[in-house]
């Protein structure tokens, strides 16, 4: 394997500042945990993918990430975006509770709760221009466009780039020459 996949993930994730170093005395602050990392992913997620015209009313339009389901992240994604901006769009974070709240956002991560539900999910999603987020096994056969995995105790994602792209989205390549297996 290249060093350049694995620069490349950590520039993503600690060259942009998400984990800053905070030091109390001697002591060692603890790895982040695994849904820090994902949060961290979702975040640069939506830097790397870029949305249809028509997808935000105003140039300082939030762009809008929310979670369909049971929150798996607790506070962690909310605390990702926090006062982060991107192209003069500030983050927000949102909870859904149902398909039709779920459409109005860019990035949905769809809960492993919402499993039974995927196929209507993913359906009523179908045009909608949302980036769909998942850590559900064949998640990326069913439609959806990242799915987390854990592979050697690490955090890896999966892309549908043919799934993003019927959905009107264009995935940077450099996103995508990260994933660990691409359709």
């Amino acid at each position: 394997m290249s060093t350049k996949p694995a620069y490349l993930i950590f520039s993503l994730i600690f060259g942009l500042g998400i984990f800053g170093l905070r030091f109390s005395g001697f002591a060692q602050t603890p790895p982040p945990s695994e849904y820090q990392i994902k949060a961290a992913f979702v975040y640069n997620f939506a830097k790397f993918v870029k949305w249809p015209p028509q997808t935000f009313a105003n140039p300082d339009s939030p762009i809008v990430i929310g979670v369909l389901g049971e929150n798996v992240f607790g506070g962690e994604l909310e605390h990702t975006l926090r006062n982060k901006t991107f192209n003069n769009h500030p983050f927000q974070f949102k909870e859904f509770h149902s398909m039709t709240e779920a459409t109005n956002c860019q990035v949905l991560f769809i809960s492993p709760s919402e499993q039974k539900r995927l196929p209507q999910i993913l359906s009523g999603l179908h045009g909608t221009g949302v980036l769909t987020v998942s850590e559900m096994d064949h998640f990326i056969e069913a439609g959806g466009m990242i799915n987390f995995v854990i592979e050697e105790n690490k955090v890896h994602f999966q892309i549908n780039n043919d799934a993003a792209e019927k959905a009107g989205l264009t995935i940077s390549s450099k996103l995508l020459s990260l994933a660990t297996h691409s359709h």
